[in-house]
């Protein structure tokens, strides 16, 4: 029997996150002593009132099928959240709760992109961007977004790569995976740009939004320009300020009539999120603001300890991020050298790999993210992991001939 897949999966790569995380993995079992910076995964346990939460709501009973769109718990929970943090009024219509945030980018660009329409994606992104709007038959035009410009969206940028097939632009700010933070004047210089453009939708990717340092500020696009809050999804989720990457749980406020495009391709696809999922988020949301500070004061800190480490090493460069919890390192000033193993690194992609195997610490390089030579590191895990990891970089580059 001939077997026959879609073409639409043809040249689809497992996110390259994923890919080094499983290489880390695989080492650690074989009994290597692995460092996997790979996942941006918070490693605080999840609050324990949003557990005992989810707890309760399972003995109440709240174990049947939700309605496809999210709970109306969740849902006001949500618009409160959007309301207090963002200054965004949505209608409960104009909400959705999907299976983490990726789910919401999937559910709106399938319900949006035909073949040859074409999404713009400030670069470096994150990788499953430009990957989903490859399963719709859209072309990614990446807009360069330079180290010297705190790796933010330049408006003269994007008008160059905007163009009458444009159907989405992609906002990710916080960055992943530069911890780059637009302002209302850069969001306001975009939105200039965006105007002459009407038939373009806006994602605006806020799943970090929490996670800013240093008196920075994540404002929201809707909220800068009002007039684009009708064509703008504004993503968001409990998995990355509430340390609930598990839970499954991401929500996006939009337009009317697009949410209830997207909750048709939901409700055809997975249905609902899980009850006690939407009872533990709702929780999370409602909950006291001190516990996302204390963790984000962490952040802060390990996030500084590595950049500074970094910066010490001869033939890195490593700018400090202003949100997030990722440290994204440019190593040009180590490429055509050899390691102490002897392979020589002609690329990012080489280099996290040799550093993998030599040093067993697992990074991504940033030719995932479409900007080299840079990998990116994630700061969320413990003091002593990432000394030891930032040690061990030192000494894969100090061996380097």
């Amino acid at each position: 029997m001939a077997r026959v897949f879609a073409d639409r999966l043809r040249g689809l790569p497992a996110p390259a996150t994923i890919e080094m995380a499983a290489r880390a993995r695989a080492l650690r079992a074989q009994g290597a002593p692995v460092i996997s910076l790979a996942l941006g995964e918070p490693d605080f346990a999840t609050p324990p009132a949003v557990v005992q939460a989810a707890h309760e709501a399972a003995l109440a009973g709240q174990t049947k099928y939700p309605p496809v769109d999210g709970t109306p718990a969740l849902k006001a929970a949500v618009a409160r959240k959007f309301a207090r943090d963002n200054g965004l009024d949505y209608a409960l219509s104009d909400i959705m709760v999907s299976n983490g945030g990726k789910q919401v980018i999937f559910n709106a660009f399938m319900a949006t992109l035909n073949p040859g329409d074409e999404v713009v994606v400030p670069a470096p992104y994150w990788v499953s961007y430009p990957l989903i709007a490859r399963m719709f038959g859209a072309q990614p035009v990446f807009v360069p977004c330079r180290e010297e410009d705190g790796f933010r969206l330049r408006a003269d940028a994007l008008a160059k790569a905007m163009g009458p097939r444009t159907r989405w632009l992609v906002l990710n700010f916080p960055s992943n995976p530069t911890g780059a933070v637009c302002t209302e004047a850069d969001l306001a210089a975009i939105a200039d740009v965006l105007r002459a453009y009407p038939d373009t939708w806006i994602l605006s990717d806020e799943i970090y939004e929490h996670l800013v340092f240093d008196g920075a500020r994540a404002p929201s696009i809707a909220a800068v320009a009002p007039d684009l809050k009708d064509r703008t999804v504004t993503l968001n989720g409990v998995s990355k300020a509430y340390a609930m990457t598990g839970w499954r749980v991401g929500f996006a406020g939009g337009p009317t009539d697009l949410i209830a495009a997207m909750r048709g391709v939901q409700g055809n696809a997975t249905s609902g999120v899980c009850t006690i999922a939407q009872a533990a988020a709702a929780a999370a949301l409602d909950g006291p603001a001190d516990l996302v500070a204390s963790m984000v004061e962490v952040y802060g800190r390990r996030r500084r300890m590595v950049v500074e480490a970094l910066q010490a090493v001869p033939g890195l460069t490593c700018a400090l991020p202003a949100g997030a919890f990722y440290a994204y390192p440019g190593v040009a000033g180590c490429l055509g050298r050899r390691t102490a193993g002897g392979r020589l690194l002609e690329s990012d992609f080489d280099f996290a790999q040799a550093l993998l195997e030599e040093e067993y610490v697992a990074t991504v390089p940033g030719s995932a993210f479409g900007a080299s030579p840079y990998l990116r590191l994630s700061c969320a895990t413990s003091d002593e992991a990432l000394a030891e990891a930032c040690a061990r970089i030192s000494r894969f580059v100090s061996g380097l001939c």
